[in-house]
């Protein structure tokens, strides 16, 4: 079993070590290392030989805070993919993280869980919104600040079989029931994912949903995340 690479930052000493028990006993997640807020983090990511696919970080820490972190994250290492965690589950912090690249958002007070799942999640499947996180992306841009900003969407851009990827990405399917579902091979899939990809200059998958979100492909009135 391939386990998952992690690595934590946080600089809450008792919280940091509630974190490496819970997810240290998870078969299938593998700590790589932890940082005591983000200078450490920065400073270790650029001499590890072993890079996490995923790196779990608090919001407020000094020095290099979480959102500064999650910047030079993507810059230097944008492989890794970053869940935020913080104390402060607010719109402002949520939109933010999003916006810079974060693919997944934690409050201090989830489950241990939620947590496991999230990162099952986001290894999986590139990113995880939940329903909250999913509603605020939507409020933002139904109702930008910049009331003239338009639409790039053009309906013609897209093949009919990459809209249908698109709207199950959404859903947060696996490659894998997506093929299952369109009756096509994991591999295919993938190959839409790139086109899609290369076509809205998405950085990752959870840019792609930003862009479903932004041009109207999809909704969040129906139950379909």
């Amino acid at each position: 079993m391939n386990k998952i690479r992690i690595v934590l930052a946080d600089d809450e000493l008792l919280f940091r070590q509630g974190l490496l028990a819970i997810l240290g006993n998870q078969e299938n997640i593998d700590i790589l290392f932890h940082a005591e807020d983000g200078d450490d983090l920065i400073n270790k990511l650029r001499s590890a030989n072993t890079h996490p696919e995923i790196v779990v970080t608090d919001l407020k820490m000094p020095g290099l805070n979480g959102i500064e972190v999650t910047k030079i994250i993507r810059k230097e290492f944008p492989n890794i993919k970053v869940i935020a965690l913080t104390s402060y589950f607010s719109k402002p912090f949520i939109l933010n993280m999003i916006s810079i690249g974060a693919v997944a958002y934690l409050a201090k007070n989830s489950t241990p869980a939620l947590m496991i799942k999230t990162i099952e999640q986001v290894a999986e499947k590139g990113f995880h919104y939940d329903e909250q996180v999913l509603q605020y992306v939507h409020e933002s841009l139904v109702n930008p600040k910049d009331k003239k900003t338009k639409s790039t969407f053009d309906a013609n851009y897209f093949t009919k079989r990459e809209i249908e990827v698109l709207e199950l990405i959404c859903k947060q399917m696996t490659t894998s029931d997506i093929a299952k579902k369109l009756f096509i091979s994991p591999r295919t899939v993938e190959g839409h994912r790139n086109n899609l990809l290369l076509k809205t200059e998405a950085k990752n998958v959870a840019g792609l949903v930003i862009y479903a979100l932004k041009n109207k492909l999809v909704s969040l009135d129906s139950n379909s995340f």
